[in-house]
C-alpha cells in the first residue's frame, strides 16, 4: 500500500473478494527527506500515515517493512552504476523487478501468504502456456510495461485488481464511495529519490565529474562537457558548442562513449533508429515458441509510449564483433527490428532503456536496450 488511491482501493476489492489481506508500506529510505514528498503516493512518511488511515477504514493489520538497503543496492546504486556506463536506466522497472515482485514477495512468501495485490493498471490472463500479463483494459492507465520485467513464478503470486478498471476517474469515484481520504490524492510521478526532480543535479552529487570532449559523428571536437551523465540522448538545449554546424542545423545529442569520455552530436533525422539489441533480457512466461527463429511483435521503449510492430530474434553475440555497447558477461541478446513499412523509426532511443515486447496485448517479455543502430548505419 503505496498511500494513494490506486493501492487503497485494490486492498479494497481484497477484502471484498473475502480474502484475508494484510496491507504492507514499504520503507525505502532511512532518510524519509530524500524521497519525493508532497502528496506523491510513493514511499514518504505522509504516504505511510495516508496507507495506515485507509488500512484502519478497511480494518486489516498494516506493517511498514523496511527494504531501504535492498533498495539502495538495487534501486539507487543501479541507476547510478548505468549512468556511469553512459546509459539512462529506468529505477521504476529495476524497483519492481528487485524490490516489489522480489524482495516483497519473497518475504510474504516465506510468511506463509498466497499472493501480493497491487494496485497496477494490468491484467492476469490463463493462457495455453501458463499465466500470462497483458495489457490493462484502460489504456491510457495501462502500466504493464513497468512490469514487463516480472517472471512466470513471480506472476504465479501477483493479482492486479484494478486490470478490468476502464478507468482512473472511477477508481477515485469508487474511492470516495468507500470513504476513503485519499481519493483526490494526484499520482505520483518522476523518481522518488530524487528529492527536487533534478536528475543531473542529483547525479552530479554521486558521479565524479570527468570533462570530456563533444564531437560529432566524424570525430571532431565541437565543444566540452563537464561530465557525460549531465547529457541525454536526444538533447538540444544547452549543449553550449564552441562550433556551429556547418549548415547551420541544430544539433543534438545522438550517444554517449563511457570509454572515451564523449558525447557525440549530430542531426535530428540521424536520432532515427531502426535497431535495438540487448542481453539484459527476461521473459514473463512461456512464449510457446522458439525465440531464435524471427517473430512479429510490438516494442514499446518508454512507459507512455506508442508500441511500434518489429521483428524480434534471440541471437548469440559474435564474440568476434563485440563492442563497448555489448552488456559485459552477456552471452546472448534480443535484436528488435523496426518494420520500417508499417511504422516510423524510433527516435530518441538510449541504451539503458527498458525494451518491452508485445504479441497482441500479452507482454512477451523485456530487455535492456545496449545497443541503438540508425536507419542508415551498420548492420
Amino acid at each position: 500500500m503505496s498511500g494513494g488511491v490506486d493501492s487503497a482501493v485494490a486492498a479494497a476489492r481484497a477484502v471484498d473478494a473475502g480474502h484475508e489481506v494484510v496491507g504492507v508500506h514499504l520503507a525505502l529510505s532511512r532518510m524519509p527527506g530524500t524521497l519525493r514528498t508532497g502528496s506523491r503516493g510513493c514511499c514518504t512518511i505522509e504516504d505511510a500515515m495516508d496507507a495506515r488511515r485507509v488500512a484502519n477504514l478497511l480494518a486489516i493489520p498494516f506493517y511498514v517493512w523496511d527494504f531501504s538497503e535492498r533498495f539502495k543496492e538495487d534501486v539507487v546504486d543501479d541507476f547510478v552504476a548505468e549512468y556511469a556506463a553512459g546509459r539512462t536506466p529506468n529505477p521504476c522497472l529495476r524497483c519492481n523487478e528487485k524490490i516489489k515482485f522480489a524482495a516483497l514477495l519473497d518475504k510474504a512468501v516465506a510468511l506463509g501468504f498466497d499472493a501480493v495485490a497491487t494496485g497496477h493498471y494490468a491484467s492476469l490472463v490463463d493462457g495455453p502456456h501458463g499465466r500470462e500479463l497483458h495489457r490493462a483494459s484502460a489504456w491510457a492507465k495501462d502500466q504493464s510495461y513497468v512490469l514487463g520485467v516480472l517472471t512466470a513464478e513471480q506472476l504465479a503470486r501477483c493479482w492486479f485488481p484494478l486490470g478490468d478498471t476502464p478507468s482512473k476517474e472511477l477508481i477515485r469515484a469508487e474511492a470516495e464511495d468507500r470513504g476513503i481520504q485519499v481519493a483526490g490524492k494526484p499520482d505520483s510521478h518522476d523518481i522518488c529519490f530524487i528529492p527536487d526532480g533534478d536528475t543531473r543535479g542529483w547525479l552530479s552529487e554521486h558521479l565524479d565529474r570527468r570533462p570530456g570532449d563533444i564531437v560529432d559523428e566524424d570525430g571532431e571536437v565541437v565543444g566540452r562537457h563537464d561530465g557525460a551523465h549531465g547529457y541525454t540522448v536526444g538533447q538540444r538545449r544547452g549543449l553550449q558548442l564552441g562550433s556551429p554546424a556547418a549548415d547551420g542545423r541544430p544539433r543534438y545529442v545522438l550517444s554517449i562513449r563511457p570509454v572515451s569520455n564523449q558525447v557525440v552530436v549530430g542531426p535530428r533525422e540521424h536520432l532515427a533508429i531502426r535497431r535495438v539489441a540487448g542481453g539484459r533480457y527476461s521473459l514473463t512466461g512461456d512464449p510457446g515458441f522458439e525465440l531464435s527463429e524471427p517473430f512479429g511483435c510490438e516494442v514499446q521503449i518508454r512507459a507512455h509510449a506508442d508500441p511500434v510492430p518489429a521483428f524480434a530474434r534471440l541471437v548469440a553475440i559474435d564474440e568476434a564483433a563485440r563492442t563497448e555497447q555489448h552488456r559485459a558477461g552477456a552471452t546472448h541478446e534480443i535484436v528488435v527490428d523496426i518494420d520500417l513499412d508499417h511504422a516510423e523509426p524510433l527516435s530518441g532511443v538510449a541504451p539503458g532503456q527498458s525494451a518491452v515486447l508485445y504479441i497482441g496485448t500479452r507482454v512477451l517479455g523485456q530487455f535492456t536496450i545496449d545497443r541503438a543502430l540508425p536507419v542508415e548505419g551498420a548492420v
